[in-house]
């Protein structure tokens, strides 16, 4: 089964790539033909038009978290105390700044080359659903304002509900630097523009193994792909193919619902542009209207993977479309006879810290890798674009410096232990999210979620 986004914009641009076939030799291979790989292809070619780039991807482009996710271009300021306390100060100042000027750059990209990928820099709302939830992005939005890179300001509760469209969300900040894009026809646009540059991308075409060297061979169903350097871009799936990555990982589901179109009704409950709304769970809900007037609610943390294993319910409909579906009738009551015309989800791959990370395969000078997106991804994975591809061409600046570049922080406990604590978790923080809804003060769950966050912290540092 295709996820919603991928089947819309396959109907438009079904065309296939071939696949790779007998021996073939490139100057780049990229493993991936997601928004990372087409990002890092992209902008290698920008920087050095006579590169020979190819990309293998094992289905279609699209086909992993870049066509399935929920189409909500985040940046990372929310995230400066962590970014601080991972990488320093100006670290992380730079990396806020950069993540914001990423909106700018996707949106350019898309009409400098005429992607109609539904681009849409209408903001972002981020709001308390509960009362325990109030005032908690405060601190963070203080610290942005005193390094003077805010881009948040508060709304009047009433405005809050207005945007949103919900009485659920009680309060919140908004931001300009943010966007939604149709996630399908976005990476099926950068496929377009990737091909249109020269590169080669074969769809259909698995790497079953590779060869290392000064010169690496990549083996496929059909034949090979010799390449100087090799960038890996295949995110949740590198802990399976890899087993130095198993525990950098928690393989864990997003899960999304979205509805028939009803632009009218969305126009009445004050749903009237593409802003993003999420709220301040740990497992947040998220949603957004689409340009042709469907509106898509998700929420994280469902289904976990043992051992990072892609499952068979990734590519089914989502087990929690009824819970998703309730919950899109408690936000928005007026939507309760608007069919649910798709349920999907997908692997998203959680690092320890949040982040991505990237780095060379087994300190090998010329294998590259890039992934831990934790479920924001749409405007990172341009970022991860502009490292891999400094990696890869050996330029000395601020990507290939970055601490990200330095591999992954920390690591999950082994299996079963991983597995086991992993569904506690979930669960104490359901019930906690319960409790908080009916505005009692779950003390139990609060003692041992804080100490389970600073265990995360101490292996943050690890």
């Amino acid at each position: 089964m295709r996820p919603f986004w991928l089947e819309d914009a396959l109907s438009g641009d079904g065309e296939l790539a071939p696949a790779l076939q007998g021996q073939q030799k490139a100057d780049v291979g990229i493993v991936g033909g997601g928004f990372t790989g087409l990002w890092t292809a992209i902008q290698l070619k920008q920087q050095n038009p006579a590169l020979d780039i190819a990309i293998i991807e094992s289905d279609l482009c699209g086909a992993g978290a870049s066509g399935r996710n929920g189409g909500c271009l985040l940046t990372w300021a929310t995230k400066f105390f962590t970014l601080r306390r991972l990488f320093g100060e100006a670290e992380a100042v730079r990396l806020v700044k950069a993540s914001e000027a990423v909106v700018d750059h996707i949106g350019n990209f898309c009409r400098d080359h005429k992607i109609d990928a539904e681009f849409r820099q209408d903001g972002t709302l981020y709001t308390a659903t509960a009362k325990a939830q109030l005032g908690v992005l405060d601190p963070v939005l203080e610290e942005l304002q005193r390094q003077g890179i805010s881009s948040y300001h508060a709304l009047p509760d009433a405005e809050v509900q207005r945007r949103s469209g919900s009485t659920r969300n009680l309060a919140g900040v908004f931001s300009p630097m943010a966007a939604t894009v149709h996630p399908g026809k976005l990476v099926r646009g950068l496929r377009r523009v990737a091909l249109q540059m020269g590169i080669r991308i074969y769809e259909r075409t698995p790497m079953l193994s590779f060869t290392p060297g000064a010169t690496v061979t990549l083996q496929t169903p059909a034949g090979s792909l010799q390449v100087d350097k090799m960038v890996l871009a295949i995110n949740a799936w590198m802990a399976s193919r890899f087993p130095q990555f198993e525990r950098t990982l928690a393989v864990v589901s997003s899960d999304m619902v979205i509805t028939e179109k009803c632009p009218e009704l969305l126009q009445s409950i004050g749903l009237t542009d593409g802003v993003s709304v999420l709220d301040s769970r740990t497992f947040v809900f998220y949603y957004r209207t689409t340009q042709d007037g469907r509106l898509m609610l998700g929420k994280g943390g469902n289904t976990f993977a043992w051992r990072g294993r892609i499952l068979p319910v990734f590519d089914q409909r989502s087990p929690y479309e009824q819970q998703l579906k309730r919950s899109l009738h408690e936000f928005f009551p007026a939507l309760a006879e608007v069919p649910i015309t798709a349920s999907w989800n997908g692997p998203s791959d959680r690092s320890v810290t949040g982040f991505p990370f990237f780095g060379r395969l087994n300190d090998m000078p010329n294998v590259f890798y890039g992934f831990g997106y934790s479920g924001n991804g749409v405007g990172p994975s341009y970022m991860g674009g502009q490292l891999l591809s400094s990696l890869v061409l050996g330029i000395d600046n601020a990507w290939s410096r970055s601490p990200l570049a330095a591999g992954p922080r920390g690591q999950f406990p082994p299996e079963p232990l991983r597995y086991i604590g992993s569904l506690v978790v979930r669960d104490a923080i359901r019930r906690k999210e319960l409790a908080e809804d009916q505005d009692r003060k779950p003390w139990l769950l609060d003692q041992m979620l804080s100490k389970l966050a600073n265990a995360a912290g101490k292996a943050d540092k690890a």
